[in-house]
């Protein structure tokens, strides 16, 4: 986009020269290309067309553009090779014509001797806002876009219906960031009616910026309008209308983007998720699908494809993009992976789960961090619960972990899940009184603990239990838990 603008300000400032001052309509003079070289410039200002132009034709329509005196057109005529080859000297001249014009004939006779001709002084002249404009043109050229908007707002200062001086307001905020600025210089320039297609798609842009999606949305249109093949207009109206929710309009948008630049990425991704908001999941996976075939498949979108077929409960075609995306990067953090992982079990893909975590193991090898493996391990431990209490090997990994990190509360809870589904009691008690001892598994803890003294009728302890668990944590199924235990105490003991 930077350089975008800087190639429409440097067609704006040969455009100043080449002008017959007020002949045409700006919208006459936008640049046909979105790339000028030196050489190009070079090719313009030796043109005999341009040239004649340059000294002609001044004065002819003086509504939108400002009138100039022979003396300048002289000037212009003499600075006009300066543009290309010293912009230096080009500024230097500019600048004292500005600072010096003379109203030619003109003269202030002094009221003490009127009747001395040594008193007679020329009359000083408001130089043409054609001057200011030139200079802002090669300032900008020189990378000085400061005090070319300075220039530039001289110009319309001088005079107001200076539509080309807007434009090149507008091009230098939009390139400054100073959106605001842009979108006041760009609605000047349309009302004075010098709207063109690069002016409607930086309105747009501007209005864009500021998040402002509805006037961003007709500008864009305006824009392709008036160029429909312009790449960028399509993509800004393209991304309006998306955020405003208009997702069938950006899906047929992006249908011509699609066809016309098939290996754009970029294209593929957003229209996928225009399927998404138009709840079509498995378009959307379709498009992830021909990404990953033209090879242009990134970590969100393999990750995006995957919870799609997870969404749909295709389990084996979530873990394929799963898969996918390990082999994309296998040094990558493993906590979307583990996230995969964790909500295929969750979805009863225990199997695919595994699959997941033994390839990230594989991925990662020696370079995997102990916090990632004992992560891993905990998952691995409690799908093997899941699955019917675990085995003994699961145990040992469990007790490797507390060893490593006594105060890993979640590998103490996994562990005494399985002592009690392996029915050894007293160890699982073991287990969920040494979790109770940390804050964020306490609660928890103690209920557990609980229910296995409720088993084995031991309900004074466990009715202790499941009271300093609702101070900890209060809850309505451990509320109604609570109840149904003392009302079994009681029945008991009756």
């Amino acid at each position: 986009m930077q350089r975008f603008i800087a190639t429409l300000i440097l067609a704006a400032s040969v455009d100043s020269l080449a002008h017959r001052a007020c002949a045409d309509d700006a919208s006459t003079i936008a640049p046909q290309r979105v790339s000028v070289t030196e050489a190009d410039l070079d090719a313009i200002w030796k043109d005999p067309t341009f040239q004649k132009q340059f000294i002609g034709g001044y004065g002819v329509n003086a509504e939108i553009e400002p009138r100039v005196t022979k003396e300048e057109v002289a000037l212009l005529e003499k600075i006009r090779p300066l543009m290309a080859d010293d912009l230096p000297k080009a500024e230097e001249m500019l600048r004292k014509a500005i600072g010096e014009a003379v109203v030619p004939g003109k003269v202030e006779t002094s009221k003490a001797s009127s009747s001395k001709a040594s008193s007679r002084k020329p009359v000083k002249a408001e130089p043409s806002a054609i001057l200011d404009f030139t200079l802002g043109g090669a300032l900008f050229q020189q990378d000085r876009l400061d005090d070319a908007l300075v220039c530039f707002k001289n110009a319309v200062a001088k005079f107001p219906s200076f539509r080309r001086a807007y434009r090149n307001i507008g091009l230098i905020s939009v390139r400054k960031s100073d959106f605001p600025a842009a979108i006041t210089a760009f609605n000047r320039m349309i009302e004075l009616g010098g709207a063109d297609a690069y002016s409607y798609g930086l309105l747009g842009f501007s209005h864009s910026s500021k998040q402002d999606y509805q006037p961003a949305e007709a500008a864009y249109r305006n824009a392709l309008l008036l160029q429909p093949d312009n790449l960028e207009w399509r993509l800004g109206l393209t991304r309006c209308v998306f955020r405003q929710g208009k997702f069938e309009d950006a899906a047929a948008l992006l249908d011509v983007l699609i066809e016309t630049y098939p290996d754009k990425a970029e294209f593929w991704m957003l229209q996928s998720h225009t399927f998404l908001g138009m709840k079509q999941p498995l378009k959307a996976a379709m498009n992830l699908e021909a990404m990953d075939a033209l090879g242009s498949s990134t970590l969100d979108s393999l990750s995006t494809l995957g919870d799609i077929y997870l969404s749909e409960n295709v389990l084996d075609l979530s873990l394929s993009a799963y898969l996918r995306l390990i082999a994309l990067d296998a040094t990558q953090p493993i906590a979307r992976g583990l996230r995969s992982a964790e909500m295929l079990a969750a979805r009863g893909g225990g199997a695919q789960a595994r699959t997941l975590i033994t390839a990230m193991k594989s991925a990662q090898g020696e370079a995997l961090a102990a916090t990632d493996k004992s992560k891993l391990l905990k998952l691995e431990a409690r799908l093997a619960i899941a699955d019917g209490g675990g085995d003994e090997a699961t145990a040992a990994v469990l007790e490797e972990i507390i060893q490593l990190d006594p105060l890993d509360g979640e590998a103490l809870m996994l562990l005494a899940s399985h002592y009690s589904r392996a029915d050894a009691p007293d160890r699982a008690i073991l287990c969920y009184e040494r979790a109770a001892g940390i804050e964020s598994f306490a609660a928890n803890a103690k209920v557990r603990h609980a229910q296995i003294l409720v088993g084995q009728s031991r309900f004074a302890d466990a009715i202790a239990l499941l009271r300093q668990a609702q101070e900890l944590k209060p809850r309505e199924d451990v509320a109604r838990y609570l109840e149904q235990v003392e009302r079994v105490a009681k029945n008991r003991s009756s």
